[in-house]
């Protein structure tokens, strides 16, 4: 099947082999979506080099190269939602990462072979490269414990560029940096990247004064709960290379859109910058005649119906890691839009 073997040739391994259980049904293989993903994504039990366990937090336990991800500091309710970045960039699609003992690749690449499903000459260059035909040092047997198989991981969302991990199976010695021609071998701040995309804020429904019913030319004082709106995190890390990243995200200002054209905004930009750590501030009585220091003034009734507000928290994104490493990634923004009802203002006719 020579239009096969070139094909395979171009996949990443994680995917190739995934394409092989597809359409010839060998036992043991993984499916693409079994690799780590950085969409949250689970993985699959039944494959022995990435099962996973998760606890009542939801963090999961795995082995080898698979990413666990530490949840316990993370935005948590029923309105959490995940960060959408302020700029174009975008999680890690693929990477690498430590994926097999000597023994587990073994067990992962003979079946394929035997089954004569990618070809003589392909399947008989695969077996001189991992020495196949000696028992005790074939696959690297006589390094057991002293080092990984590593292959692609792909992110489950298949996002462009996926594809770019196109790298057959490659060894790396424990303590050793992987090679350098290998642009997206694991780093510290490729795992950033990757709990960055597994962060969950608080939704942000604004907290209102008048509450349900507000007035023309009346200023209307909008404020967030500061307890729920403080520095939330996730950890990425993989034990078997002793590589972990924490990326923490911080509130920093909530921007409001009225919904309307016939409407200000206080400050004018719309933008309420966190101050003391508080978003907005909540209306207290005798501050009536007082101009709100985050909120929305309407200028016309919204009728029968309502008004559109939208309200959206940006969120400043940090990181750290193994090592010493860190530093800023894109800024990120998660909002919400709510239904504000405005009425006129009845005059008492004597």
């Amino acid at each position: 099947m020579p239009a096969l073997t070139r094909a395979m040739k171009k996949i990443p391994s994680a995917v190739a082999v995934g394409v092989c259980l597809s359409l010839f049904a060998v036992p043991g293989v993984a499916h693409a979506d079994d690799s780590p993903t950085g969409g949250g994504g689970t993985l699959d039990s039944s494959n022995p080099t990435q099962d996973a366990n998760a606890d009542d937090k939801g963090n999961l336990s795995v082995t080898v190269g698979t990413v666990e991800f530490d949840r316990s500091k993370n935005g948590s309710g029923a309105s959490t939602g995940a960060l959408t970045s302020n700029t174009s960039w975008t999680p890690p699609a693929c990477w690498y990462a430590p994926m097999y003992s000597p023994e587990e690749l073994q067990k992962k690449l003979e079946p394929i072979w035997e089954a004569e499903s990618t070809g003589y000459q392909w399947d008989a260059e695969q077996r001189e490269k991992y020495n196949a035909k000696d028992e005790e040092k074939g696959f690297n047997k006589d390094k057991s414990g002293k080092g990984y198989w590593w292959g692609s991981y792909v992110n489950k969302d298949f996002p462009p560029g996926w594809d770019a991990c196109d790298e057959d199976y490659f060894w790396v010695d424990t303590g050793d940096a992987p090679p350098a021609n290998i642009p997206n071998a694991v780093t510290p701040e490729i795992l950033a990247g990757l709990a960055y995309n597994e962060i969950r804020v608080p939704g942000t429904e604004v907290t209102l004064a008048p509450a349900n019913n507000t007035k023309v030319n009346l200023p209307t004082w909008a404020w967030l709960d500061g307890a729920e709106f403080k520095p939330v995190s996730v950890t990425a890390s993989i034990d078997a290379i002793g590589l972990t990243a924490t990326a923490t995200a911080e509130p920093i200002s909530l921007e409001i859109k009225p919904g309307t054209a016939d409407a200000v905004t206080y400050p004018a930009s719309g933008v309420c910058e966190i101050n003391n750590g508080r978003i907005g501030e909540p209306y207290a009585k005798g501050k009536a005649d007082q101009t709100p220091p985050c909120g929305v003034k309407y200028l016309r009734s919204s009728g029968d119906g309502s008004y559109p507000l939208q309200a959206t928290v940006t969120w400043k994104i940090t990181w750290t890691g193994t090592g010493g490493a860190g530093g800023d990634l894109p800024d990120g923004s998660f909002g919400a839009t709510q239904d504000v009802v405005v009425q006129e203002i009845q005059a008492v006719n004597r």
